[in-house]
């Protein structure tokens, strides 16, 4: 079969023939893959560089990619996960890490939309505990995932949303997106902190989700300081950190604001909010997406283009999507 393979060593791609697999496990099953989205996370394993990645090892040549959508053996069609590669003609899937896919929702949107709604559903229900009538704060929302982020966040009920970002069209449609106001990133920094004061004196952010971490962060967190008053608790979940993974908080912020933590990502989550993922999260968002009430924009490429296209920058909140014969 045709596949798109990577060797961690020299970090070169190929489109070229690779073995078929074969589903020898009970639990395994033989998907026709019809579309797999390429992420920022997909790339990072495949060249050996993400956090989650084994030590000690020389890494060898696999497929890439790690989830996508396809047929089953028997015709239905499926969502679902791989650990051994997915942009390529056939892969091998658990039966308990995949999701039946509405009649009416095509293949590319199966395939792009559950890694934003794992970085997005997954932060705001189980490490924010978003409640109906909140309010969010969604750092770095112009991305694939921040733009999902404001929808279902409005989906979850928040009252009101403020978003971030640099992209200054981005910015504008996420105002058609659900958010009720948004804020530009390229501005100083006092600026910047000022705009977020304002809003969180005249409605506390509840939740933060932060798809950026480093400086913006850094102020993010800073715009929540008090002088001795007592505060509203915030939920502050970490994302994504493409702006750099490390950041300085001050003790005394910390000292001043009722703040909560956290990071949503692998390791962060329980295997009971997994299973959930699969059983209730995602299956409602495909839905709405079949609905049109989730919208998302994707860039569609055949498989036999991926060499072309692999590190190719996608602009304005789109995901590439390789598309299999």
């Amino acid at each position: 079969m045709k596949a798109a393979v990577m060797n961690p060593q020299d970090r070169i791609l190929q489109y070229t023939e690779w073995p078929e697999p074969a589903a020898t496990g009970q639990d395994e099953l033989l998907m026709q893959v019809k579309a797999a989205a390429i992420k920022n996370v997909d790339r990072s394993i495949a060249s050996g560089s993400h956090y989650s990645s084994e030590t000690g090892h020389v890494p060898k040549a696999r497929i890439i990619g790690s989830d996508g959508a396809g047929v089953l053996v028997d015709g239905t069609r499926v969502y679902a996960i791989s650990m051994n590669g997915m942009v390529a003609e056939q892969a091998v899937i658990e039966k308990n890490r995949m999701v039946i896919i509405p009649d009416n929702l095509d293949f590319v949107t199966a395939a792009a939309l559950p890694n934003a709604v794992i970085g997005a559903a997954m932060g705001l229900r189980f490490k924010a505990d978003l409640q109906p009538g909140e309010t969010v704060l969604i750092n770095g929302a112009t991305g694939f995932t921040g733009r999902i982020a404001v929808q279902i966040a409005r989906h979850y009920g928040a009252k009101k949303i403020i978003a971030t970002g640099r992209n200054p069209e981005s910015l504008r449609a996420l105002l058609e997106l659900g958010a009720d106001k948004v804020i530009s990133l390229q501005q100083s920094d006092d600026s910047f902190v000022e705009q977020l004061q304002t809003i969180h004196n005249q409605t506390p952010f509840d939740v933060i989700m932060d798809y950026l971490w480093g400086h913006s962060a850094e102020l993010t967190l800073s715009s929540l300081k008090k002088q001795g008053s007592f505060t509203p608790k915030t939920r502050f979940v970490s994302v994504g950190s493409i702006a750099g993974d490390i950041l300085q908080l001050s003790a005394s912020t910390l000292r001043s604001v009722d703040l909560h933590l956290t990071g949503s990502g692998l390791g962060s989550l329980t295997r009971q909010d997994i299973g959930k993922l699969f059983s209730e999260i995602l299956p409602e968002m495909f839905k709405l997406a079949a609905d049109g009430q989730l919208s998302i924009e994707t860039v569609n490429v055949p498989l036999d283009q991926i060499e072309s296209v692999y590190d190719m920058v996608i602009p304005g909140g789109k995901r590439l999507v390789i598309e299999m014969n």
